[in-house]
């Protein structure tokens, strides 16, 4: 085991990552398994160095006493003649080099100072943030424009080096010096080698084992209770279907093929080409922005069959069978994404499922970006099967509710629910890009989890309103409906203005009309936005969530509380997002989260949580 170095609260000189540059900072701990020392800056920058990237005052000190002109007595002595001292005219030219080095050592400080200025934190400067963990590249950037000044200079000094007569102290020193300075040259690219899950979520290993099968049995109670002329939890448990009826070939075959058709669409050519955040090795994947072209071409296709007279409401009763066989595709999938992950290289990895444990990293998604060619399986399933899908079970439940009921024209509340929730998948697909920037792309795995919940649990738990309003309609005024919807509008202004904010503030922070905000700088490189929106609780997207999520229960009625399961469930859920959240921050961003939180103190709910 090394000996460690340097003691807790010891102030030291810590190396700026990316460049040469060191500036004053505290020890504030060790880790004795990675040997990294926490040291925090002066402006509250919290960061991981190497024991080699840090060093004792004294000796920046002793080498600045070094670098400056020779003691009298050295100098006294250069006068004397000796067999390899030059002519006087050489002095001279010796002087004008030592005059040049003056000059170059100006240059480099001036550049030094500049460098200073731009790595200075600034809360209102939303021009030198993209929102992006892009720092590599901004020290990558500065590093070239001094090394567009040095690299000539310390050519000539290495060649100029090799036939001096400079004492070995001396020579040492120069070659500390060069290859200190040789990291202008060559800037490399730090690389975060994925390393073992050492935080479990989700209960960890017991707790994963539990929900691969709590989860699909919440689907077929809520699908069976709907089924019920009295949906109240009292009639518990519902009476279960034999499990022959639960399984036909033929639904299986139609969910197939709406699958495939799916991926079909995902593979047209049309749409513009888009990079993601950098991963882990610095490499950025592409992909393929044209969800609302499918969406568009799936809508003419049901068009099609609805001309030809087919019977859409084929899906309200065969609903339980589809949910079934989607439940049974994505088991298949996640089997097949593990075990094409055993042979995923290290760095593919997802950083929260690489515990080393097959139930965690099953549920969790072993891989982070499983591809099958350009064809990104995560990415196409987390927007296009199950969330298209859910707006087509929504208009077989409109078609069926006709049906049954003998209605010309559906019910109010079955308008009220398919309207909002197709505003919300159509806002999803149009803005499709940002869904790049979620958890659900850059920190999740591809496993059960992710599978299942983007094929089984989106279209047929969030479609529930609509599967309810067919067997239980409910009638309501106008008045009513117009309160209604002026809820939900509320909470999609809040939604798609917080995300707008967002998304442009990490597209091009130098936008004028972003002049307004205010952000606190982190050792990252990206901006924490204290103003807006993200001024007034730290996720107002997950409150506009919420607001629309009971708008689309409340159509429902409140004879039963089986219709307002969803926006039950969705407030668990962002709030234990909120807290996953909380905790990838806080590790990331260090102190500087802590000042934000001080900043905005209430987390989705304003005054109350």
């Amino acid at each position: 085991m090394p000996s460690r170095k340097f003691a807790d609260g010891e102030v030291v000189m810590g190396r700026w990552p990316g460049s040469v540059l060191y500036y004053e900072v505290q020890v504030a701990g060790y880790d004795d398994a990675t040997h990294l020392y926490t040291v925090k800056y002066k402006d509250g920058t919290e960061l991981a160095l190497k024991e080699n990237d840090i060093r004792s005052q004294s000796s920046f000190k002793h080498r600045k006493s070094q670098s400056s002109s020779s003691s009298p007595s050295r100098r006294s002595r250069s006068r004397s003649r000796s067999p390899g001292r030059p002519a006087k005219g050489r002095r001279r030219s010796s002087s004008h080099s030592r005059e040049h080095k003056d000059e170059k050592k100006k240059i480099i400080q001036e550049t030094n100072l500049a460098l200073l200025v731009l790595f200075k934190p600034s809360e209102n400067n939303t021009g030198r943030y993209n929102g992006e963990p892009d720092s590599t590249e901004r020290n990558d950037t500065s590093s070239k424009i001094l090394e567009q000044k040095l690299k000539p200079d310390l050519e000539i000094e290495r060649v100029l080096d090799q036939y001096s007569l400079r004492p070995r102290k001396e020579e040492k020193k120069k070659e500390e010096i060069y290859s200190e300075k040789k990291v202008f040259e060559m800037i490399k690219t730090t690389e975060k080698v994925s390393s073992k899950t050492k935080e479990l979520e989700f209960g960890g290993r017991f707790g994963t084992f539990l929900l691969m099968f709590f989860l699909p049995a919440t689907v077929l109670y809520l699908l069976l209770m709907c089924k019920q002329g009295d949906p109240s939890l009292l009639n518990f448990p519902p009476p279960l279907p034999a499990l022959e009826s639960l399984w036909e070939v033929k639904v299986f075959g139609v969910f197939l093929l709406w699958f495939f058709l799916q991926a079909l669409f995902y593979l047209l050519p049309v749409g513009k080409v888009v990079e993601g955040l950098p991963l882990s090795s610095g490499r950025k994947l592409q992909y393929r922005i044209n969800g609302f072209y499918a969406f568009v071409l799936t809508a003419a296709a049901i068009g099609a069959l609805l001309y030809f007279q087919f019977e859409l409401h084929y899906l309200y009763d065969h609903f339980l069978q589809f949910a079934v066989s989607a439940a049974a595709f994505s088991l298949a999938l996640s089997i097949y994404l593990y075990i094409r992950s055993l042979k995923a290289p290290e760095e593919d990895l997802a950083p929260g499922g690489n515990s080393g444990y097959f139930i965690y990293d099953f549920f969790t998604g072993h891989e982070l970006n499983p591809r099958i060619g350009s064809f990104d399986l995560k990415y196409f399933c987390e927007l296009r099967p199950g969330l298209i899908g859910w707006v087509v079970i929504n208009l077989a439940m409109l078609m069926a509710e006709m049906k049954i009921h003998n209605q010309s024209m559906p019910s109010l509340a079955m308008i009220l629910v398919n309207s909002f929730q197709l505003l919300y998948v159509v806002d999803a697909l149009w803005n499709e890009e940002a869904v790049l920037t979620t958890m659900d792309i850059i920190h999740d795995g591809f496993g059960f989890m992710l599978a299942f919940g983007d094929l089984v649990w989106v279209p047929f738990v969030y479609s529930l309103q609509a599967f309810y309003l067919v067997g239980h309609p409910v009638a309501i005024s106008w008045p009513v409906a117009a309160a209604i919807t002026l809820l939900n509008g509320v909470g999609y202004y809040i939604f798609r203005s917080a995300n707008s904010q967002k998304n442009n503030f990490r597209r091009n922070p130098a936008d004028p009309k972003l002049s307004y905000l205010k952000v606190i700088p982190t050792a990252t490189g990206k901006g924490l936005l204290v103003t807006g929106w993200w001024g007034f609780v730290r996720h107002p997207n997950y409150l506009g969530d919420i607001i629309m999520a009971l708008a689309w229960s409340l159509p429902c009625g409140f004879n039963h509380i089986l219709p307002y399961f969803y926006v039950i469930y969705f407030i668990c859920l962002l709030v234990h997002r909120e807290a996953r959240d909380e905790h990838h921050c806080k590790k990331k961003y260090g102190l500087a989260w802590e000042r934000y939180c001080q900043r905005v103190p209430y987390r989705i709910f304003p005054y109350i949580y």
